[in-house]
């Protein structure tokens, strides 16, 4: 009787003991196996992908700075003024409107003699044209040596400077053509490695710039109308 209860125990062990190593191979293998497939997923490759847009300033910007001095307060002022209406009148001439011009500082600057007595007078301002005609703006600021003709000289600084505000407007379609552009590279190099390319793992937008188009300009650009756009993405693609 005890002999049969302890061979039932044994059978009992040994088959315990089986099912147990067939779960642990059976584990191992699909732990292995994610493992394998794991790897696999997380394959990829990490491109840039670069795009870029010739596109023309819609504001233009001129500043124009100028001064008077003299030793009479009421006298500076006036001839000040005279150089006020005559860009206004200049502008005028051009074609722009009113509500194009602002006055963008004006600055009074006295010195005293030893007697406390005024002994010479600066006085500067500062007048700014703001105007969405691109066209317009160049040919007024090709046309600002009538100023001089006119008494009026302008100081360092009064420069034109294009803007272009409607980068909104251009994005959506340089960040798909940049993204494209890196899955162009990402199929090379899959190609290279006898792999294909998947979905995208990850993304970084990078950051827009405006400068000027090649030769315009070899600042930032702000003298240029004539702009040029530029984007680089950073895109980790999974390969297959």
């Amino acid at each position: 009787m005890s002999e049969n209860l302890a061979s039932k125990q044994s059978w009992t062990i040994l088959a315990a003991s089986g099912i147990l190593g067939m779960a642990v191979i059976t584990g191992g293998y699909l732990l292995g196996d994610g493992l394998l497939r794991a790897r696999q997923a997380d394959r990829s490759v990490t491109v840039r992908g670069l795009a870029e847009k010739d596109v023309t300033a819609d504001l233009a910007t001129w500043t124009l700075s100028f001064s008077k001095q003299g030793f009479d307060l009421n006298e500076v002022q006036a001839a000040a003024d005279h150089d006020a209406a005559a860009i206004r009148a200049f502008f005028k001439s051009m074609g722009f409107p009113d509500d194009t011009l602002s006055t963008a500082g004006v600055n009074v600057n006295q010195w005293y003699d030893s007697n406390r007595a005024i002994n010479n007078v600066t006085i500067r301002q500062k007048i700014q044209l703001r105007t969405n005609d691109i066209a317009r703006a160049r040919k007024a600021f090709a046309g600002q040596f009538d100023l001089v003709r006119r008494g009026i000289a302008l100081e360092e600084g009064s420069g034109m400077v294009y803007s272009f505000t409607k980068l909104n407007d251009v994005k959506p379609s340089m960040v798909a053509d940049a993204t494209k552009d890196a899955r162009n590279a990402a199929e090379q190099f899959a190609k290279d490695s006898g792999t294909d390319v998947g979905g995208i793992k990850s993304a970084t937008q990078g950051y827009f710039s405006i400068g000027a188009r090649d030769g315009d300009d070899m600042g930032s650009g702000a003298e240029s109308p004539y702009k040029k756009v530029r984007v680089v993405t950073t895109v980790d693609f999974y390969l297959e």
